[in-house]
């Protein structure tokens, strides 16, 4: 194109009024055609000058990017692209690229559409370059919400299976209730049937009441299994944002501190520094750390060693692209035999537990994609760690040199 535009410059002077016509006229034609295959991508593109202000942009960028006001407006008045973006995430984003001259990056966000639902959006930020030469930067933002929900689908039917043993094991629990309102069931029949031979004179009330009871509380149970059947199968609604779960799990303890206080026990807690954000849901990421503090209290209760202080620590770190949460305590501990059958429905070492509390967990954590796994040492304690992936990639780009195609 250089090579191209310095021809023309050089001999425009030459050109007769019809040649500069139809130059004119080829050149409008590709103008044209350049615009119409900018606007007609699906992807928003924007370029901005060395400044941050927008100097061209399609319509997708203002469909999937909250702003202001409308970037021509914008362009006229000199604004710089940050000031722009309702959304705080993005705006701070595009401010640090601005300032610390960061180009061939790319960051995952979530934006809310008028009509309330999310969406998951990644914008990258590329060098624009012309013979040698910075002249801005490129934007591109695609919307990568069908994408995610696919992921999403995936998961839940890797969650479902396992629905084979589940089924077994709720076969199994179902056995014992319907043979005991049969059995009872038999007994009335066989008490009536006597009664029928005894000139009608039904059998004493009590004994009657005795086993209609039986039965009624068996259908209970029966009830019981199935609602909590339904709940270990049904797939987590989860309704993923890009969040930052440090403060969300700030924000927790202060609220579980009560009851920390109450049990005697000592909360350490010690976060990563790095201001990540994950694609979590607040509700259930919540329900996983609640819950996983009330099976560490009930650990360190259980010991009961009153010569040894009652600890749990929640750590976190980035590791590996992960954001790593540990909970951990030292009570009583798990033993290994039991270690591979915790996370599996209706499996549960406590009492009164109904076997679904680490199950919802699993569900939860794979819900975000992440991983879950535990060690524990019998007498001294547990510890729970999941993983999820950071959803922040940084890519290597090609700059490109015009001077190249000469």
């Amino acid at each position: 194109m250089t090579n191209f535009n310095t021809r023309i410059a050089d001999k425009i002077s030459k050109l007769s009024d019809s040649q500069l016509q139809t130059l004119f006229e080829a050149l409008s034609s590709d103008n044209m055609m350049l615009s119409s295959i900018i606007e007609s991508l699906t992807s928003g593109v924007m370029i901005v000058d060395n400044d941050w202000v927008p100097v061209l942009s399609n319509k997708a960028v203002e469909r999937y990017v909250p702003l202001t006001m409308h970037l021509s407006d914008a362009k006229a008045e000199g604004i710089k692209i940050f000031k722009l973006i309702k959304d705080k995430d993005i705006s701070l984003f595009f401010k640090s690229c601005c300032e610390l001259n960061k180009t061939n990056i790319s960051e995952e966000f979530t934006v809310s559409t008028s009509s309330g639902t999310v969406r998951f959006i990644t914008v990258t930020v590329s060098p624009l370059i012309t013979n040698d030469q910075l002249n801005g930067n490129i934007i591109v933002v695609r919307d990568i919400t069908e994408k995610r929900n696919q992921e999403i689908l995936l998961h839940r039917m890797e969650s479902l299976a396992s629905l084979t043993n589940l089924a077994a094991s709720v076969a199994h629990e179902i056995k014992n209730p319907l043979g005991a309102i049969s059995i009872h069931i038999q007994l009335l029949q066989k008490a009536f049937a006597k009664a029928r031979d005894n000139e009608d004179k039904l059998p004493d009330k009590k004994f009657v009441e005795n086993y209609i009871d039986v039965v009624n509380e068996e259908i209970a149970n029966l009830n019981k299994i199935v609602v909590d059947f339904l709940f270990a199968v049904r797939p987590v609604s989860a309704n993923l944002e890009l969040l930052h779960p440090n403060a969300i799990i700030e924000k927790l303890i202060d609220f579980l501190k009560p009851e920390y206080e109450k049990e005697n026990v000592k909360l350490n807690v010690a976060l990563c520094p790095e201001d990540t954000r994950l694609l979590l849901d607040e509700k259930l990421f919540r329900e996983v750390i609640v819950n996983l503090s009330q099976n560490a209290i009930h650990a360190v209760n259980e010991k009961n060693n009153t010569e040894q202080d009652k600890i749990i620590e929640i750590t976190s770190v980035i590791r590996d692209d992960k954001y790593v949460l540990s909970i951990t305590d030292n009570g009583c501990g798990i033993p290994e035999e039991k270690l591979n059958k915790i996370f599996e429905p209706y499996y549960t070492t406590k009492a009164t537990g109904t076997g679904l509390g680490l199950t919802t967990v699993y569900k939860i954590v794979k819900e975000f994609s992440g991983d879950i796994s535990v060690k524990s040492i019998v007498g001294e304690g547990t510890s729970f760690i999941i993983s999820i992936p950071v959803p922040q990639l940084n890519k290597k780009l090609l700059a490109y040199n015009e001077s190249d195609n000469k």
